[in-house]
């Protein structure tokens, strides 16, 4: 097989990777090696910047995130029995929208197929090749064949536990990493959301998120152990802390309901530089991974894939490197602010290991700084709803 630019990975970045490039009339393939129905009901993110959504819109993708997205204005922190609205359209002329990264991955896979695209599901990609040359070699197996893409770039948008990022030779990269001594126990519920909007909480007994992803679901997070047990925590058990963390506003109680989902995940900070060697070009978890407390991690893969999107067209349409040259150190600038507000707000708002009364009360005075300075509070709205250029 023959292509322009050879995809590895299915999730929001490749795909909108390839529907950027399409409307470019640059050709692509996407490999991904779990199935459609698989990555179709993938559960990860669920909130979207504003550049994120006016990104899709453009791009033709918006109509159903229009339709069944929910906006919204502002968020809710809770501590020590207070609560503080963020208001953050009030204070930056911008939102979020809620809408889960499967229902972006469904309209973009439907818009690919509907367009002729090539995604070839349950292909995994083995090997890259040749990536130092002007034409790099995908080696994919599929059907129990091992075959061979090539392509003119490669771009790799397949995740931590790709093939991509370890196809860099020894001693090009650098890795910038730290690990949280907690994770967060994900739930999904067949219950109405009590709420219109987030809420943030900071609890002595650890941090609880209230989220949502229909009018009819919620979506539900406590802070746990890296290492907790999920046999440990029957129904019962989580709805009962999910109360403690989060009903202490007076007359205010969950909506509860039957649990679909749950699972532990750990939470960790990465960033890998840089993004780019040679015909090979990375973007979205394969170098950089966030807490999901700051909600960025799917808005930085479509904000890594916007850029290469214009850098190919660039070359494709111009013969132009500029934009390839510089897409790694243009990425870094909003991966590295965004790491910066992903540990701030995992740092103000969870227990920390130790629990440590002097952190504890740096914690709250932080939070009511927020709920009491609008210049701060500015800044923990600017950068949720997305900083339009970093």
């Amino acid at each position: 097989m023959r292509t322009q630019v050879g995809i590895v990975g299915a999730g929001p970045a490749g795909l909108l990777l390839s529907h950027l490039l399409h409307q470019r009339g640059i050709e692509s393939v996407v490999l991904e090696s779990r199935s459609r129905a698989y990555v179709e009901r993938r559960l990860r993110a669920g909130v979207l910047e504003q550049g994120s959504v006016d990104l899709l819109r453009r791009s033709g993708v918006g109509e159903r995130l229009h339709r069944e997205g929910m906006r919204h204005e502002g968020i809710e922190l809770r501590f020590a029995g207070e609560s503080y609205r963020v208001p953050m359209t009030e204070l930056t002329g911008r939102a979020i929208t809620v809408y889960g990264q499967q229902e972006v991955v469904k309209d973009l896979i439907a818009a690919r197929l509907a367009a002729g695209g090539t995604i070839l599901f349950e292909t995994e990609a083995v090997r890259l090749s040749g990536l130092d040359s002007d034409s790099p070699t995908i080696h994919h197996r599929r059907d129990g064949r091992v075959e061979e893409l090539r392509c003119d770039f490669v771009a790799g948008c397949d995740g931590f536990h790709g093939v991509s990022r370890g196809a860099v030779p020894e001693g090009v990269l650098t890795t910038y990493e730290r690990t949280y001594p907690f994770a967060w126990l994900g739930v999904l519920a067949a219950a109405a959301p009590a709420v219109e909007e987030l809420i943030y909480a900071n609890h002595e007994r650890g941090f609880a998120l209230y989220s949502m992803r229909s009018p009819e679901i919620s979506r539900l997070y406590l802070q746990v152990a890296p290492d907790e047990d999920l046999d440990a925590w029957p129904d019962e058990r989580i709805w009962a802390e999910l109360r403690t963390r989060l009903e202490t506003v007076p007359g205010w109680s969950l909506n509860e309901g039957p649990i679909l989902e749950k699972s532990v995940t750990p939470m960790r900070s990465l960033v890998v530089e840089p993004m780019r060697w040679e015909r090979l070009f990375l973007a979205g978890d394969s170098v950089h991974i966030v807490p999901p407390t700051g909600a960025k991690g799917m808005n930085l893969a479509l904000a890594d894939v916007a850029l290469l999107g214009d850098a190919f067209a660039a070359w494709y349409q111009h013969h132009s490197p500029d934009l390839l040259d510089s897409y790694s150190a243009t990425a870094l600038r909003r991966v590295w602010r965004a790491q910066h507000f992903s540990w701030w707000m995992t740092s103000m708002l969870h227990r920390l290991e130790h629990d440590d009364p002097y952190e504890r009360n740096l914690q709250i005075a932080t939070l009511r700084y927020v709920a009491t300075s609008r210049a701060y509070a500015t800044s923990l709205a600017e950068n949720y709803v997305g900083l339009p250029e970093v």
